[in-house]
């Protein structure tokens, strides 16, 4: 049984949060991942009312976070979820590749607690630094879905909690940077407590096969899986490279409503035709906003599924690595 005050585990794993510059005028030319996760929480204010327990698991600028390093935290995370006395994870990432982490931990640990990715735009040494304000808010957050019940992989930053799916980076600058699909943000943090405005999506864990091979498969044996862009002057060349060098999918970010130029979707079908077997191709859009509209075409790799869910393309390109999986 849970105790009333449970533990939250504040997971560091490195990211513009932990990061460092000569000088605090420079909120660019910095070093991430370099802070560990103890000196980050030295610089909140104190909770009494939080069991805090803090672990450096790796330090990563998230631009280089690899599939090694998603099996390494999901399987800790897993540990720690799996611990009676523990109530919520709190996780320090980088935004570069925030989205597809989520994603991952949302698919392969389908969590029953709160699993609370937080990050940053400045460097800690930044006169703008805005890593502390997020921490302590996503600390707000774990505490406060605990108490309530919530669950799953949310995100939190500039004040805003957001859900997994349909997560990404929409500006290179702003402390406001992440963004969501069109249901928008799942709450926000005001004056020290949270403001919930609507329930997460409810997003299944991946079957148990698909799940075991994901936290238990060598990277190096995973289905290879590439993003394709449709553009102006496209001519599919890509489709037929990536195909010779092993690619067993392919996420198509289409213009528009998912559409994609004629030449590349030539490719596309010639290589569903000649594929042997064929790839699977995902076709969703390169809009920062709306419905990205994934649909799949080709083969369908899970028994009865033809739909994905509203993602990226990038969560996409995750999500279909997955489900070849099984």
């Amino acid at each position: 049984m849970r105790q009333h005050t449970p533990v939250v585990v504040v997971v560091g794993t490195g990211g513009t949060i932990a990061g460092e510059a000569a000088h605090a005028g420079d909120p660019l030319g910095y070093t991430a991942a370099t802070l560990g996760i103890e000196a980050l929480l030295d610089r909140l204010p104190k909770r009494p009312e939080a069991r805090l327990e803090a672990e450096q698991l790796m330090q990563r600028d998230s631009k280089d976070m690899s599939a090694e390093d998603w099996q390494a935290l999901a399987l800790r995370l897993g540990e720690h979820l799996a611990r009676p006395e523990v109530g919520a994870l709190v996780v320090t990432h980088g935004t570069d590749t925030l989205e597809e982490t989520a994603w991952f931990l949302q698919r392969v640990l389908e969590p029953r607690l709160p699993v609370v990715l937080v990050a940053a735009m400045r460097p800690a040494t930044s006169l703008q630094a805005d890593g502390p304000q997020n921490l302590a808010d996503a600390l707000t957050v774990a505490l406060d879905a605990a108490a309530r019940g919530r669950r799953g992989v949310m995100a939190v930053m500039a004040g805003r909690v957001w859900e997994a799916r349909g997560l990404r980076k929409g500006h290179t600058f702003r402390l406001d940077a992440l963004q969501g699909g069109e249901a928008g943000a799942l709450g926000a943090v005001e004056a020290g407590s949270v403001r919930w405005w609507r329930e997460s999506t409810d997003t299944p864990g991946l079957p148990d096969v698909q799940r075991q091979r994901a936290l238990s498969a060598p990277p190096g044996a995973w289905p290879r899986v590439a993003v394709v862009s449709s553009h102006a002057g496209s001519d599919g060349s890509e489709v037929a490279a990536l195909l010779t060098a092993g690619f067993q999918g392919l996420v198509v970010a289409g213009t528009g409503h998912a559409t994609v130029h004629h030449r590349l979707q030539a490719a596309l079908d010639q290589a569903l035709l000649a594929g042997s077997p064929p790839p699977a191709v995902w076709i969703g859009s390169r809009c920062p906003a709306g419905d990205p509209a994934a649909t799949i075409r080709g083969l369908p790799v899970q028994e009865g599924s033809t739909e994905v869910p509203a993602l990226t393309v990038w969560q996409a390109r995750v999500e279909l690595q997955l489900r070849l999986l099984g």
